[in-house]
């Protein structure tokens, strides 16, 4: 299915009024809906048309008006085609193949991860490749020239969607009816959107969009799931059916039950070139046992979808050797001589007349972003060479800067695939050997001129290597993985040390094409390397009030909910503005962004996913334009205690509209966020080690005389805890990486959560009489402990899922009132495990210890401590709470009533017509947890792709 529209050409192909369908009169038995003007088609017998190929279905009034092309021939309308990202096979409910118009939940299905487009599996073959083009920036272009307009797309609009034109309901639930813009979501009935302004706006997205005329993709043979780090879905690559609506039994070429023919009707395996024959790809034709060679032929056209001429077409019989002579069907009777092996049907090609001597030739200028869309030219002998400079007298470009460009044939088939040719091949012999292998491939196949130079920088990210190596060591494992003496790139770095990460560029699309090919499967370590070829931003493209929005997703976060929330973003935003951080981590979103002078971000994850992007942008932040820019949160984790004080709510429940998110985002303000360097520093070993070591060793020096070697940091964003809260933490950390498999729910965590603070309560006092057993040190002043068994520094008043150990009574002289950039920290006491529950159940509060700017306790013995949910047993020592040089900008939601009266319907493509406030309850937290480059011992580390392993460690506190 394609619509007239800027991006469909429908000169392209000799089609008629009705835009290459098939009608036919029906009379309906049943309540049926007109795919046009979305009416009922009205009587107890009534009658109207639908195509024999794509099952368009219309009133006789409506055909005449008409702008959807069939499914048979929209593939070839494209002008500038872009492949679709196809999720894996499933049954999607609600919605309408694009292909076949019939209902998704009929059949096996897919959809696009980028745009609103879904197919049966069976229709995969027949779908158009013209999802949305999310780079299209040209450096030959000024800012004003690269024009930006709509991307219609027919059918599946959200529910009441309302016409931008006039103001009626446009969606329907019973059909694949009404058109929406991909890019700004005005939706529209087909009758009305050419009425629509030609230029899109992008919508209320505006501000946060990343333009897509500001983005550039590697020009590279690898496919779009590549760029975009989507995984493709092999089945559907698997897929050999070919017919996008009258699947039959012997429609799939693997074979299977043969149907029954009717008694004057013959069933003929149509093959349309050698290939095809070779690899015993069919389709199937009824014809009448008496029909002619005319008829024949036009049945095998049909089945191909080939828009032409007939008479440039003809049959013959299909021969066991293709080099043999092939007899072509002669009338009156064709059939009754054709050969038929045993047991099988009768076999045809369906083959093009070639003219020896001459062929003609369409070459596109799309990607050159001039007004013509092609040329038509006829070929002898020429080379490609000739067509080009041939090609670019007729799109007005000087014919002597042929040598600057390059001819790229690109198929349709299956997607979108590129082959640079040969300067030297000849025009004429390669459109021949087109049309011997494969007619339906032929059709879908366009040449394409295309710049040599590339605007792209040919930046490839590899992450997965040792950590905290030197740039040599990283060199040399490279080449060694690359299989080459030399460098083949031009440069490295940045080198993200402490995450085992970095970027590596290259001169040519070739050349970087390569290296990812090769290091895609490679293994470093027993780990297989994350290989990704990144997009490139053009700041200078960018409008003045543009802040894009950086969306970081983990996807594994709150029940794989993250999952839903990466495919609704990219569907509403850019698709290279979001990234999955299980694949590469924050830092691959952050150095796309890093040119950027000013920029949001959104954290979808639990605590850990949120402290992870925090340390990140700690790390990038020192070679970006934009040194801190503002975050967001969508919270998916358990505790969310960051996201419930700045209002994005206690936890995403899957419920909540991603557009409202995306309105909240832009609405938010920003606020400052304290942070909080937490130094550790064992006592210096006065005992020998339990294993000899022999004197004067490095060892034995390092162990006794290097106090760095003892010290380590972590930096702290919410709360630290040491004593009863840490050890119930610690408890549940330890169970889970036992058994991570059962602790998938969060009913069951809490449950866990309960049974470890009974077993405490009942069993194992350990941190009684904590106050006698260690120092407390504020500003400077010695703090005299209540009888407690555990401390809680607190840097938010949200703890434990939204509890506050600080207590909501009135402030006192002696304590100010606490919020998250007032420089200060609140020390709370916990008597016992059951004071811990009621402070849970807020039903009680904490004893109120101190507030101050600097904490230290010094510890005899060990003791269990936990840093933002990260818990671990800390050796004696000294624990040093200082305000750390690391802020944080983050976005608080803004408190406004929601206005109802100012909205319309949009989904997928709907937008409110005013400001007025779309409340999301969604959720957010975190905590940032950075080594630093001392000795971190034994007490886990960085946060990478399993960050959220503690997400919810939050839920340390969180029983009843």
């Amino acid at each position: 299915m394609a619509a007239e529209g800027h991006n469909v050409d429908g000169t392209l192909l000799e089609l008629g009024r009705d835009h290459g369908h098939y009608f036919q009169k029906k009379t309906f038995t049943k309540p049926t809906y007109c795919h046009h003007c979305c009416e009922k088609i009205w009587g107890m017998l009534t009658q109207g048309y639908v195509c024999e190929v794509c099952n368009f279905v219309c009133h006789e009034k409506c055909m005449k008006t008409v702008v959807s092309y069939c499914s048979g021939v929209a593939l070839q309308l494209i002008k500038n085609p872009v492949a679709h990202m196809w999720s894996e096979p499933g049954h999607i409910k609600r919605k309408f193949c694009n292909v076949c118009r019939k209902r998704t939940e009929d059949s096996t299905s897919i959809e696009c991860e980028v745009c609103e487009y879904y197919v049966h599996v069976d229709c995969h073959d027949l779908a158009v490749s013209d999802c949305k083009e999310a780079a299209t920036y040209v450096p030959s272009l000024d800012k004003a020239a690269q024009a930006q307009y709509h991307h219609m797309r027919e059918g599946n609009l959200p529910r009441d969607s309302k016409c931008v034109v006039c103001k009626k309901v446009c969606s329907s639930s019973e059909c694949l009816a009404g058109m929406r813009c991909e890019w700004c979501g005005q939706t529209a009935h087909a009758l009305c959107y050419r009425q629509m302004h030609e230029m899109c706006d992008l919508g209320l997205l505006q501000k946060i969009m990343l333009p897509p005329n500001s983005l550039t993709i590697p020009r590279n043979e690898l496919p779009m799931e590549k760029l975009l780090n989507i995984t493709a879905s092999e089945q559907t690559a698997a897929r050999k059916v070919s017919s996008p609506c009258k699947i039959t039994a012997d429609d799939v070429s693997s074979g299977g039950d043969e149907t029954k023919e009717k008694e004057d009707y013959e069933v003929l395996r149509i093959f349309d070139g050698n290939n095809s024959l070779r690899n015993q790809v069919f389709r199937t034709a009824s014809v009448p046992k008496t029909a002619s060679v005319q008829q024949i032929r036009d049945s095998a056209l049909r089945r191909f979808h080939i828009q032409d001429n007939p008479d440039n077409y003809y049959v013959t019989q299909v021969t066991n050797d293709l080099t043999g002579e092939e007899e072509s069907l002669e009338d009156p009777v064709p059939l009754r001589n054709v050969k038929r092996p045993e047991g099988r049907r009768a076999q045809i090609f369906l083959r093009y007349r070639d003219d020896p001597d001459k062929a003609i030739v369409k070459i596109y200028g799309g990607w050159l972003r001039i007004p013509v869309t092609f040329c038509t030219m006829t070929v002898t002998k020429e080379t490609v060479q000739d067509v080009i400079s041939d090609s670019l007298d007729h799109f007005g470009l000087d014919r002597k800067t042929w040598n600057r460009y390059n001819l790229i044939e690109v198929s349709l088939e299956r997607g979108v695939v590129e082959r640079t040719c040969n300067q030297q091949e000849t025009m004429l012999q390669l459109v021949r050997n087109l049309r011997k292998d494969s007619l339906r491939r032929y059709h879908v196949v366009r040449f394409y001129v295309q710049e040599k130079e590339d605007p792209h920088d040919h930046a490839v990210f590899v992450g997965n290597l040792p950590v905290s190596l030197a740039q040599r060591q990283y060199e040399r494992i490279l080449l060694k993985l690359l299989g080459a003496k030399e460098k083949p790139f031009t440069a490295i770095g940045p080198i993200y040390f402490e995450y085992g990460s970095l970027v590596i560029t290259f001169n040519t699309p070739k050349a970087a094409s390569a290296a990812v090919h090769r290091l895609q499967n490679a293994v470093y370590e027993d780990k297989k390397l994350i290989v990704l070829c990144l997009p490139n931003v053009q700041p200078k493209m960018l409008p003045p009030e543009s802040e894009p929005l950086l969306v970081l997703v983990n996807v594994k976060s709150g029940g794989c909910q993250g999952t839903e929330l990466v495919k609704s973003f990219r569907k509403l935003l850019n698709p290279f503005q979001v990234f999955d951080v299980l694949k590469g981590g924050p830092l691959v979103g952050l150095y796309v962004f890093r040119n950027i002078p000013k920029y949001k971000i959104l954290a979808c994850g639990g605590d850990g996913t949120i402290g992870w992007v925090l340390q990140c942008l700690d790390i990038a932040k020192q070679d970006a334009a934009c040194f801190s820019p503002p975050c967001g949160i969508v919270p998916l984790g358990t505790g969310n205690d960051l996201a419930r004080v700045l209002r994005w709510g206690g936890g995403y429940t899957g419920e909540e509209n991603p557009l409202d998110i995306l309105k909240d985002v832009i609405e938010a303000d920003e606020v400052r966020l304290d942070r909080w360097a937490v130094v550790f520093h064992e006592e210096e070993r006065t005992q020998p080690p339990t294993a000899p070591t022999p004197e004067g060793s490095a060892e034995a020096e390092g162990m006794m005389n290097n106090p760095e070697d003892q010290t380590s940091m972590i930096i702290m964003n919410n709360y630290f805890g040491i004593g009863i809260d840490a050890d119930v933490c610690l408890k549940f950390h330890n169970k889970r990486d036992a058994n991570p498999e059962k602790f998938q729910s969060r009913l069951f965590n809490k449950t866990q959560y309960v049974k470890i603070g009974l077993q405490k309560a009942l069993f194992e006092r350990t941190c009684k009489d904590l106050w006698k057993r260690i120092e407390l040190e504020v500003d400077g002043k010695i703090i005299e402990l209540p009888n407690i068994e555990g401390i809680i520094v607190l840097n938010l008043l949200s703890w434990g899922s939204g509890a506050n150990p600080w207590g909501t009574a009135k402030e006192d002289e002696n304590f100010s009132k606490p919020t998250h950039y007032d420089g200060l920290l609140e020390v709370v006491g916990v008597s016992d495990v059951s004071r811990l529950g009621l402070i849970q159940s807020k039903l009680a509060a904490g004893i109120r210890i101190a507030q101050g700017g600097s904490i230290r306790i010094t510890t005899h013995e060990e003791w269990p401590v936990q840093v933002d949910g990260e818990p671990h047993i800390q050796p004696p020592g000294t624990i040093t709470i200082l305000k750390s040089a690391l802020r944080a900008q983050m976005l608080k939601k803004a408190k406004k009533k929601r206005n109802q009266g100012q909205q319309i319907a949009i989904g997928g493509g709907g937008r409110s017509v005013g400001n007025d406030e779309m409340a999301a309850s969604t959720r957010g937290g975190g905590a940032v947890h950075t080594t630093s480059t001392f000795k971190r011992g034994g007490r886990g580390g960085k946060r990478g792709p399993g960050g959220d392993e503690t997400d919810s460690n939050d839920e340390a506190d969180a029983f009843l």
